[in-house]
């Protein structure tokens, strides 16, 4: 769609799609007022679903294939490896180019792997190693799009609506948490692991059209710098603000050892606590209720006070609700294990988005988006690969509450040591 350089109603609003007033829509979505960002959500929820149903089935294929927890954590680590090695360098092509049309090429890329994963496992020719190299291909496609997608929300809403875009577009991402699985998981039951594959590929289709039709302002691009001088550039920019930068670790260790428990959830459903498929399902969907509960909770409460506090302190609950869930016998107590988590989980990174995207300027903001979705994204394979490991020589329970555990009193100590970060409001 044609538009015209520098008719700009709000900031990085198109004229003509100007919002209705805020009082006629609830608090709790105001930003989906906005029509381009409005469309932008749709799309991405029903494509997240889709990638859910691919996530469950993926981890069941790879315990079918190798009766291995060491295989999950390498296949964790190949899926986020290219966050670590990519994402940087994709932050600063996101401030350099149009990143409406990076999105499109990324999406189109899963899309196709998407299909490639369902007819290897349809003909029963698939192995550990195929998936193995399709989740690293598939996880640098994301690697590539997730900066453009961070930096794209605040060009979509005006500019008081934009924690609550944060906000729902986490609700929107964890909703599809709770549908994805569950989904997911009947969907095996019903069509085989293939089944879900092809209906994550399919689930692109909506996200692909969103972006065809969002209207999208021109953006002036900057080329001054060269690749790497940019990105260092980024670097610096993070470093000289001080609750920007203890935020950067935080996230950094919270990721490197408490969310690989994740990528080990299956192994926890089949081998302690003996559920099959629809019990993993249900696992997940309750993490995903818990966080579209902390989405909606940020969402309807705006801009909330004492974000320090709540990033260190629901971040160290969290970890320790780890801890139980990975010593826990009992479904039911796992299940609400799993509830608390994705709650505290998404009230500590909404908290840490909002904040990222209020402390950066227009011109950094895909590469302190990209620094951070590299510290948040990047860092769980290594993690996930360390936990695989250390689980060949002690019980993997005792693996993944070690290192939660450390996680969580680690956010403590930085609470009680960083002035920045207990002045963050």
């Amino acid at each position: 769609m044609e538009q015209s350089p520098g008719l700009v109603s709000g900031p990085g609003l198109i004229a003509g799609d100007r919002p209705p007033p805020a009082k006629e829509w609830p608090a709790i979505v105001r930003a989906l007022r906005n029509p381009n960002f409005r469309l932008f959500w749709s799309g991405n929820f029903a494509s997240n679903i889709g990638t859910w149903m691919q996530n469950v089935a993926q981890g069941w294929l790879v315990l079918t294939l190798t009766d291995s927890a060491f295989w999950l954590g390498v296949v964790g680590f190949a899926a986020a490896i290219p966050f670590l090695i990519f994402m940087l360098f994709g932050g600063v092509i996101a401030d350099r180019v149009d990143k409406r049309r990076l999105l499109l090429v990324t999406q189109t890329v899963m899309m196709v792997l998407a299909f490639i994963l369902a007819a290897l496992a349809y003909f029963k020719v698939i192995t550990v190693w195929e998936v193995v190299l399709l989740a690293f291909l598939n996880g640098t496609a994301m690697a590539m799009n997730n900066p453009s997608y961070q930096a794209m929300v605040p060009k979509l809403v005006e500019r008081e609506d934009l924690t609550n875009a944060i906000a729902l577009n986490s609700a929107q991402f964890n909703m599809s948490r709770i549908l994805g699985p569950t989904l997911g998981g009947y969907a095996m039951a019903v069509f085989g692991v293939a089944g879900n594959f092809f209906l994550n590929g399919l689930s692109f289709v909506a996200v692909l059209f969103a972006l065809t039709r969002i209207r999208y302002p021109e953006e002036t691009l900057v080329r001054h710098e060269g690749l790497l001088d940019s990105l260092i550039s980024g670097f610096r920019y993070v470093r000289s603000i001080p609750q920007m930068h203890v935020l950067m670790w935080m996230i950094a260790l919270s990721s490197f050892l408490s969310i690989p428990f994740l990528t080990f959830i299956p192994f926890f459903a089949r081998d302690q606590l003996h559920v099959g498929e629809s019990g993993l399902g249900l696992l997940l969907a309750c993490s995903g209720t818990g966080a579209v509960l902390g989405a909606a909770t940020v969402a309807w409460k705006g801009a909330m006070r004492h974000r320090g506090r709540i990033i260190a302190f629901c971040g160290a609950g969290v970890m320790a609700i780890v801890v139980v869930f990975c010593y826990s016998q009992s479904f039911l107590l796992s299940e609400c294990c799993m509830f608390f988590e994705g709650f505290g989980m998404i009230l500590t990174i909404s908290s840490v988005s909002v904040a990222m995207q209020h402390l950066s300027s227009d011109a950094m903001r895909g590469r302190v988006m990209s620094i951070y979705g590299t510290a948040f994204l990047g860092l769980p394979p290594i993690g996930a690969l360390l936990a695989g490991e250390v689980s060949r020589h002690i019980p993997t329970g005792h693996a993944l509450a070690m290192m939660s555990g450390v996680s969580s009193l680690a956010y403590v100590g930085f609470f009680v040591f960083s002035k920045a970060l207990r002045t963050l409001d």
